[in-house]
């Protein structure tokens, strides 16, 4: 009998699990002794928050992060075939959302193994929800393009895409580069899109701020290595 692939979500912030998950998934956590991971010592960090200290001996980890090939994604459900169950930790958040681990999934639904996720936080959806936005119709681009030429392109593109399907736009930024993103939206959409920003979602230095883009002009928080989700509407 093979084993289930448990989704795992983490927390945002580095505070108390148990301020966010749920018991009945903090217990669930609490059963598995197998766990596919993108960063080992963040992994290990959260397994001893949840309660998990006394068994880290025992504990397996496999590897699932950018630099995974596709020929390494099968020994991380071997165990799983071999009918032991397993946990896929996302590093923030929730497991296959702006993450690896929809390779992992994939694989366990190609393979039969049963794929069960567990309720968490999401920057991405509570972002969404309290932005105030179309939560009706909506896109996620991931992160935006490095170069500011093309950066600027895509925000155009985006304010565009919007604009035609009056479609909430999502996307996020590495954190050391939030400023300059936030600048470049202010200085490159119309004065009357609407433009949402959540940062340090569910942490006590929490931010969720929506208005127009005329409203953030020389009124911009530092946003400076904070994780943050973007969001635009055309009006």
């Amino acid at each position: 009998m093979k084993g289930t692939l448990w989704l795992i979500p983490n927390v945002l912030d580095d505070g108390d699990p148990g301020n966010v998950l749920s018991v009945a998934v903090l217990d669930q956590v609490r059963k598995l002794r197998y766990f596919i991971v993108e960063n080992e010592k963040n992994a290990r960090r959260f397994l001893v928050k949840v309660g998990l200290k006394p068994y880290l001996d025992e504990i397996r980890l496999g590897i699932l992060d950018e630099h995974t090939r596709q020929v390494e994604l099968k020994p991380l459900i071997s165990p799983l075939l071999e009918g032991m169950d397993a946990g896929l930790l996302s590093e923030s958040g929730c497991p296959g959302i702006a993450d690896p681990g929809a390779d992992v999934v994939r694989m366990a639904h190609e393979e039969a193994i049963r794929v069960r996720p567990l309720t968490g936080p999401s920057s991405i959806i509570l972002s969404l929800m309290a932005s105030g936005l179309n939560g009706q119709t909506f896109g996620f681009h991931g992160y935006l393009p490095v170069k500011p030429q093309d950066r600027i392109r895509k925000i155009r593109e985006i304010e565009r895409r919007s604009k035609a399907n009056h479609e909430t736009q999502i996307f996020i930024e590495t954190p050391y580069r939030n400023r300059q993103l936030l600048q470049d939206l202010v200085n490159t959409l119309s004065p009357d899109v609407l433009l949402s920003v959540s940062a340090d979602l569910t942490s006590e230095t929490e931010l969720i701020r929506t208005a127009p883009v005329w409203k953030w002009t020389g009124n911009l928080p530092d946003l400076n290595k904070r994780p943050a989700v973007f969001l635009v509407l055309y009006k």
